[in-house]
């Protein structure tokens, strides 16, 4: 494949576009707000929370509880089949087909929310649907991650991966936009009831991300390595050979174990942040989804903030910033939890939306750069990559549930504090990197 092409590149980033609406308008914005509207019984006076309790399969659960849990569920099957579906599309050349399938059962998950009412007989659908629509995305990730290293230089790595984030981000606000005005006013106008917009804009979700994933599956071509044999055992033998290469590459030992620390906190953070704002301080949506919206935008700017760092200084330097940030801002949603401040929460929205696009592309095109440049199975190693942010995100939202689930009286305050232990031991592990290929260009030989 002709790398550093610009109209591949520019496609390639416009699946960031079409996708990115998941992790914004369903993980991030509007699901959490409406899934803690229909489960959690409220003083009509007060607005007060007097139950939060769900039942589940003849058990009982916090609700945000329950959902983390179905969540670390998918990121564990994902962790298991992952590879196995990596080194199939190496070995058969089809990384599109397996990206194509996941990314339609991702966007049916997020049209399947539609049938979620407040009528409790319709969770167990409901749950079933976010299951599902977090294992397509997911699992797409993997596949189209994959293809950096196939369509881009070295050099141009970071850049490209910092724009795809900020694609995604300007699609997926777009998109929060568009619902906002549709629930907020064009559904009044014709007679429809909050609830029966948000559930709406769950079908317009699954429209967008396969309408614009379009574009990435006409203009980014396969990169094709047909092998005769049986696919499976293809499969293991790719991932076989790319465990041998990663027992001897001490640089993607040590990176991918810092990673996987602080991709407990980050990826945990991300997830339940709304959560934390509709339920623990109990923000209301038109106060809610605006601050989610303003931290689309500051993370475009962080993306490419932290891109020009790595430039200047390395790859390594700038993720350490990001982590020192991230340390400070769960600390300081455990202070903001003890006033319950909504304008303290809005300073901690501002800077995660600061640090939330650079850690995500730097981290991205990092990996990238440790590959050895002679790689062909680059899908196997990047579900490497992938197993390890899932495994870490698995461990975190159990975590997260479990501290909740029993933390009567703080739940999430708790939650919270205790993801800075993650960033951490990131942290600490990550000033054991020292591979020359992380640093700034112009230092480069």
């Amino acid at each position: 494949m002709e790398k550093n092409n610009k109209k591949i590149l520019n496609a390639w980033t416009f699946y960031d576009w079409a996708n990115s609406v998941y992790p914004l308008v369903i993980s991030s914005a509007i699901f959490p707000v409406y899934y803690t509207a229909v489960t959690t019984v409220k003083d009509p006076t007060t607005g007060a929370i007097i139950n939060d309790n769900v039942e589940v399969f003849g058990s009982v659960f916090k609700n945000t509880v329950i959902s983390n849990y179905v969540l670390a569920l998918s990121f564990l099957i994902i962790c298991i089949t992952s590879p196995l579906l990596s080194g199939i599309a190496d070995s058969r050349g089809n990384k599109k087909k397996f990206m194509r399938f996941f990314c339609y059962l991702g966007a049916t998950g997020c049209a399947g929310l539609y049938f979620l009412t407040n009528d409790a007989e319709t969770l167990t659908w409901g749950l079933g649907a976010i299951f599902l629509a977090s294992l397509g995305f997911w699992s797409s990730i993997v596949f189209y991650n994959s293809f950096l290293p196939d369509i881009a230089e070295a050099e141009e790595m970071d850049k490209i991966s910092a724009k795809g984030y900020s694609m995604g981000y300007i699609g997926s606000s777009t998109m929060l936009i568009l619902c906002l005005v549709f629930i907020q006013v064009i559904s009044k106008q014709i007679g429809l009831s909050t609830g029966e917009a948000t559930r709406l804009c769950f079908l317009g979700v699954a429209i967008w991300w396969i309408g614009f994933a379009q574009i990435f599956f006409a203009r980014v071509p396969e990169v094709s390595r047909k092998h005769s044999g049986d696919s499976i055992f293809k499969g293991f033998h790719e991932l076989k050979k790319v465990w041998d290469q990663l027992k001897h590459n001490r640089s993607i030992k040590v990176y991918l174990s810092s990673f996987w620390f602080y991709s407990m906190g980050v990826q945990t953070v991300m997830l339940v942040a709304a959560y934390f704002g509709a339920k623990f301080l109990n923000m209301k949506a038109d106060k809610l989804l605006p601050i989610i919206l303003i931290i689309q935008f500051v993370g475009i700017a962080g993306s490419y903030f932290f891109s020009w760092v790595s430039k200047k200084r390395g790859n390594k330097f700038s993720l350490l910033i990001t982590l020192i940030v991230w340390v400070f801002i769960c600390i300081g949603a455990w202070i903001d939890a003890e006033y319950k401040s909504e304008e303290g929460f809005f300073v901690l929205a501002f800077f995660v939306g600061a640090v939330m696009g650079g850690i995500q592309s730097m981290s991205r095109s990092t990996y990238s750069k440790l590959i050895p440049e002679d790689t062909v199975d680059t899908a196997s190693f990047f579900s490497f990559y992938d197993i390890t942010e899932k495994f870490a995100m698995v461990i975190g939202l159990f975590i997260f549930a479990y501290v909740e689930q029993h933390s009567p009286e703080r739940g999430m305050q708790n939650s919270v504090l205790a993801l800075v232990v993650f960033f951490a031991i990131g942290f600490v592990l990550l000033l054991r990197l020292n591979d020359p290929r992380l640093k700034p260009m112009n230092k480069l030989s």
